[in-house]
């Protein structure tokens, strides 16, 4: 029996369809016209690993996305610290994905550019000795701003070989109401977790809880060599009823709880399209359930799926709230990313609550602009209040961040005001730090964060001498404003998008940045 274990990436067709909700029946989000014949060879493959052909009727999309609101840019006198959480959320990426593959151009608040990049790996420096990651930053030229700075903040989870980790206590938490009839709903779902059946070994466990107007539990706890048992249960589940999914995962965190491993990885695996209408369905009905559920130590994997009724605005907030990460399953390929090849950082968390905080030096920068992570900003004071609650790294996985940054030139001047005084210290006149970076994270057993600190100094590199790294996070970063039309977009253009890209292409493996290129080409079909 296979123990979970990193296998390397797939092809092009495995790789790049990993994240979005789709299958051989799937329609698109809403009308439009067939599969556009333009794709190229590259793209119209992906259709054959799943990905939806048809249009779907606009009267039946009832898709929910929160509303965005982009971050400004900040003056460093009066805002000189910079706080937020990470996100390893990949969500976003594989259902604009969907759309721009069916046609149609996504939603701007469909657009998260944090998510973006997160989707895609980077080659930063690996962590050694005890610590859980290694921090990386490049700072260069911002390429749609002349005389802007681009700052990269780059995070690398330690690898961890699955077969290594401890044992699992794994429960399935399985929207079966009748919204999940379509195939690219249960039908999908079922050959999803198939893959995470596979790699189970003898000490892990796994228990089913499904919901619709009722909730119930059809597999105990079952050892993990018991495989024949397990896919069973998962083949006999069908579609029907409401949905009570505050009551699904009530039983679920119990049963996790029930069945405790200390010092194992507890998860709960909620699969849906999170179109809860019975019980707790609000927000906030749905963040102060998961939110007290958090406590009891068990981690949350969200995994939607479908189109049309599709709430990401839910499975968005019970990722963030839950201690959870949040992928949007789309097709088979896209299933073995999130669940094989990225297992570790999928289901095996090494740090928690991981912060970060960058004051920066306002005799070196006059404003900042942090590119995303809107949902994910925290108030200056709960970066080390350990109560408060943010994100989580998994084994192998990356973080990025990228910082829009305006210098100061030695121009910056104090605020005249009549209350209070702003003034630049001395010591900030001399240094040559552009900024201090701090991060706080707990190990995954703990209550009691850790902080590292570091300063990045005011030494930007020539664009062209920036890396790969850089070159592509721009390109993505770039591409999410355009598909946004974002007023920080500056002179940016999809020409210049691709010509990042491209340029950071890098080795590739599994044809993720390359499948990318495609949708952003595909991108600029649609807007003309």
């Amino acid at each position: 029996m296979k123990a979970f274990q990193s296998r390397a990436l797939l092809p092009l067709l495995t790789a790049a369809s990993l994240l979005l909700p789709a299958c051989g029946a799937m329609s698109p989000p809403s009308s439009g016209g067939a599969y556009p014949q333009s794709l190229s060879s590259r793209m119209a493959s992906l259709s054959a690993e799943g990905l939806p052909t048809q249009p779907q009727d606009q009267a039946a999309n009832t898709e929910d996305y929160s509303r965005i609101y982009e971050n400004p840019f900040l003056t460093t006198l009066s805002h000189p610290l910079s706080t937020f959480s990470i996100d390893v959320d990949t969500a976003a990426y594989s259902n604009l994905r969907r759309y721009l593959s069916q046609g149609q151009l996504p939603p701007a608040d469909a657009v998260r550019i944090e998510e973006m990049l997160n989707y895609f790996r980077y080659d930063y420096a690996k962590p050694s000795g005890d610590k859980p990651f290694a921090i990386s930053t490049e700072l260069s030229d911002c390429p749609w701003a002349p005389g802007h700075k681009l700052l990269q903040i780059g995070l690398q989870g330690k690898s961890i070989e699955m077969s290594q980790a401890p044992p699992s206590n794994l429960v399935f938490l399985l929207d079966v109401s009748g919204s999940m009839r379509q195939a690219n709903k249960l039908p999908l779902l079922k050959q999803s977790l198939r893959l995470v059946v596979d790699q189970l070994r003898e000490q892990d466990r796994v228990s089913i809880v499904v919901y619709a107007s009722a909730t119930g539990q059809v597999l105990p706890p079952t050892s993990g060599d018991q495989k024949e048992k397990i896919l069973a249960a998962l083949d006999k589940l069908e579609a029907g009823g409401s949905t009570a999914g505050g009551a699904g995962i009530q039983l679920a965190y119990q049963l996790a709880r029930q069945h405790f491993v200390n010092g194992g990885n507890n998860r709960v695996i909620l699969a849906t399209d999170g179109d809860f209408n019975v019980g707790a369905s609000s927000d906030g009905e749905l963040e102060r359930l998961i939110a007290a559920k958090r406590q009891e130590g068990t981690f949350l994997t969200v995994l939607g799926y479908g189109m049309g009724n599709y709430k990401d605005n839910k499975l968005e907030l019970l990722a963030n709230k839950g201690n959870g990460n949040y992928a949007y399953i789309d097709s088979i390929a896209e299933a073995r990313k999130v669940l094989v090849q990225e297992a570790g950082g999928t289901l095996l968390t090494i740090a928690k609550d991981v912060k970060l905080q960058l004051e920066f030096n306002p005799a070196k920068v006059a404003s900042y602009r942090l590119i995303g992570y809107e949902n994910r900003l925290l108030a200056a004071e709960d970066f080390a209040n350990d109560a408060k609650d943010a994100g989580e790294l998994g084994a192998g996985h990356t973080v990025t961040a990228l910082y829009q940054i305006v210098p100061a030139d030695g121009q910056t001047q104090p605020q005249d005001l009549n209350y209070s005084e702003t003034q630049i210290k001395p010591d900030a006149l001399s240094t040559t730090d552009l900024l201090t970076l701090k991060l706080r994270y707990k190990q995954p057993q703990s209550d009691s964060s850790e902080l590292i600190s570091q300063p990045v100094a005011d030494a930007p590199k020539p664009w062209s001498e920036a890396s790969g790294n850089l070159r592509f996070a721009a390109s993505v970063a770039g591409f999410g404003m355009l598909l946004r039309n974002s007023e920080h977009k500056g002179s940016i253009s999809f020409d210049q998008v691709l010509e990042l890209g491209r340029s950071g292409l890098g080795p590739d493996p599994g044809g993720y940045r390359g499948a990318y290129l495609e949708l952003v080409q595909q991108a600029m079909r649609l807007k003309k």
